[in-house]
């Protein structure tokens, strides 16, 4: 066999019943999720703010960088909403490198799943009591969704797995937020199609279970750039593309017009500094155009303690060994702009 069976690991309800959600933070959750819920139905004119490092590598620096978010939240909150992002899962374009803290709780250390799966939800756990701000993960597996959906009050579906059939199904069974990026080549039709199979109801097998789910009305669109059949990338965050979408979304019987904007990957061709000046055109052109205030709800944004990226082992607290991030000062500045905007 070209599979090799090393050992069963815990079901969800396994590892949730050994570290379970403490009750004070299933009120703390809830309440989060409507308010996240109504910016992107319209009840809200709150912006949310998807924020943080590139991959959640290390426990006490993620846990670190959410407090210092949750201070400035306080000074926001009224106009904005910020979601830690806590990324454990982390697609590689070549299947090569550092897959995320459910593969390797240690980055310097052989892939450990069972340990993996503990220190994703420890973390996750750690960082809402700390700071009572619920995050947002990337579902790269769909099977280990179950492990965290108590938790998250945001879902992110990657470029690359949004035109898969597993992915849009199981978004259709979320009560949270979920946003579907357009794919690596930058098509719209194919993001549209994903929010719209996610936004409906399906039957199909879950985790070796049959499963019916009743649709997801808090699926949208995300927008992170394309890369063209040369390999160069090209920006979808300038009010053409907006206006584009805008026109599409109202073509397609879809449930609450929504888009966030990713201001990293290929709409900064990964020049991690020009995050700022992306967030700032966006921020400029919903305030241009009624319509698209209306449309865009947010902004993606990566962010660590300290700028730029370095290798596995590099030592530097705070610092990503995925994707270069903007680092805390830079970023509390960012944030502070984008309610001025508000």
């Amino acid at each position: 066999m070209a599979f090799e069976f090393i050992k069963k690991l815990p079901t969800p309800d396994e590892i949730r019943e050994q570290y379970p959600l403490p009750p004070a933070l299933v009120k703390v959750k809830e309440e989060r999720d409507l308010e996240i819920r109504n910016v992107i139905t319209g009840k809200s004119n709150k912006f949310l703010v998807i924020i943080g490092p590139c991959s959640a590598d290390n426990e006490d620096s993620v846990c670190d960088y959410v407090n210092r978010l949750a201070k400035v939240n306080e000074k926001v909150k009224d106009k904005l909403i910020l979601i830690p992002r806590i990324y454990t899962n982390k697609p590689r374009t070549t299947g090569e490198g550092y897959k995320g803290i459910v593969h390797q709780p240690d980055p310097e250390k052989k892939p450990d799943f069972l340990a993996g799966l503990i220190a994703m939800r420890k973390m996750h756990i750690r960082a809402v009591e700390e700071t009572g701000l619920t995050s947002a993960d990337e579902m790269l597996y769909p099977e280990n969704w179950r492990y965290l959906s108590d938790i998250l009050s945001y879902v992110a579906i990657g470029a690359r797995s949004v035109e898969d059939q597993q992915h849009r199904l199981t978004v259709s069974g979320f009560d949270v937020a979920a946003g579907m990026k357009n794919p690596t080549s930058g098509d719209f039709s194919v993001m549209l199609n994903s929010v719209y199979a996610a936004q409906h109801p399906h039957s199909f097998i879950y985790r070796g279970w049959e499963v019916n789910t009743t649709g997801n009305d808090l699926a949208h669109t995300v927008l992170r750039g394309a890369t063209n059949k040369h390999g160069n990338n090209t920006p979808n965050y300038h009010y053409e593309d907006l206006i584009r979408l805008l026109d599409m979304y109202q073509k397609m019987d879809l449930k609450n017009p929504a888009c966030v904007i990713d201001t990293n990957h290929s709409n900064s061709n990964k020049q991690f500094a020009q995050q700022i000046r992306i967030t700032k055109e966006i921020m400029h052109n919903r305030k241009l155009n009624p319509e698209l205030h209306s449309l865009v709800k947010g902004v993606m944004i990566e962010s660590y303690i300290e700028e730029g990226c370095q290798k596995v082992g590099g030592g530097v607290y705070g610092k990503s060994i995925t994707d270069p991030c903007l680092g805390w000062a830079d970023t509390e500045k960012l944030i502070y702009d984008i309610a001025e905007y508000e």
